[in-house]
């Protein structure tokens, strides 16, 4: 079985998620093939042989520069073709999920997103997806001779498994017509470290009470090297930047510890944070909803625990 994995950058590093999904592949067996598009460093492309791919496409063409979704379906799809790939392997994010389902279309190919296992190979090609945004599981089998798969944040585990991955440049067929989407304006992100690449995020919500006070919030994530989110009325009221915003209709996190603090775990704010590995909730209020899905909670006020426990942490960390 060949294995096509789109790697995707930014700012012409390759992003986390998808050292994941080549992690994944790896463990599907057959040879895996990695395909980025747009600028990135050579010495970023050959590493990408430690987690898995024996080869790298690399699609440099600027046009590419910027995400359009017709034109990276359309790179992907000729990859498939030339590489003779059975599946393609890639994260389910913003731009993953409607490149694939794009290639999905145009290689006749079996499409699921959310998946959070290997597949069950027994009998068949059945593989475990995420629903009604984590709170339950459906098992779907892929029927057709290709597939296409999107990953869900902490799906695999990165390991390091090879050595360097030998980089081809890819020449592309590409015409005016998968570039007619035109890009007016874009928000980017600020930041140390972003949201939806962070290990550890420190969230705050309307319990801290204003914009001013963030600053508690702000050393603690500096202490821990962690990015910082909100809950959507925090972003709403102009506390913080929307692209901040956590939950269902902002960014969905999935890191190994997400720290809410303030925030009383509305339905839509669960939705976004469900898939982080460890969760620890914050909150005078004893019957806030949020501690029933926290691994550990702190009744207490945060203007009091937030400064004892960064200075807990400065003091262990020496």
């Amino acid at each position: 079985m060949s294995v096509l994995v789109f790697a995707e950058t930014s700012e012409g590093k390759v992003r986390k998620s998808s050292l994941e999904a080549i992690c994944y592949a790896k463990a599907l067996g057959g040879p895996v093939t990695a395909v980025v598009l747009g600028p990135a460093e050579g010495s970023e492309l050959q590493a990408l042989g430690k987690y898995g791919a024996q080869k790298v496409l690399h699609a440099g063409d600027a046009k590419l520069a910027k995400p359009v979704i017709q034109a990276f379906a359309a790179v992907l799809t000729q990859a498939m073709q030339n590489e003779s790939a059975d599946v393609l392997v890639l994260a389910n994010s913003s731009l993953g999920t409607p490149v694939a389902a794009k290639v999905a279309i145009k290689t006749g190919a079996s499409f699921a997103s959310n998946v959070v296992e290997l597949p069950d190979t027994a009998s068949g090609f059945v593989v475990k997806r995420s629903i009604y945004t984590g709170k339950a599981f459906s098992l779907v089998e892929l029927k057709n001779a290709k597939k296409v798969i999107a990953i869900k944040k902490n799906a695999a585990e990165i390991k390091e498994s090879g050595g360097t991955a030998e980089v081809v440049n890819f020449s592309t067929n590409l015409s005016d017509a998968d570039f007619n989407t035109t890009t007016t304006s874009s928000e980017k992100a600020t930041g140390d470290i972003l949201l939806p690449e962070a290990e550890i995020v420190v969230s705050g919500g309307r319990g801290l009470k204003g914009a001013e006070h963030w600053g508690i919030l702000e050393e603690l994530a500096k202490t821990l090297h962690a990015a910082t989110g909100c809950s959507k009325p925090v972003s709403d009221m102009g506390w913080r930047p929307h692209h901040e915003h956590v939950g269902q209709t902002g960014v969905k996190v999935a890191p190994q510890l997400y720290i809410a603090i303030g925030i009383s775990g509305a339905i839509q704010h669960l939705a976004g944070v469900n898939s982080s590995k460890c969760i620890v909730v914050i909150n005078k209020d004893a019957d806030a909803p949020f501690f029933k899905a926290a691994d550990y909670g702190v009744v207490g006020d945060a203007f009091e625990v937030v400064p004892k426990l960064t200075a807990a942490i400065k003091a262990a960390n020496g």
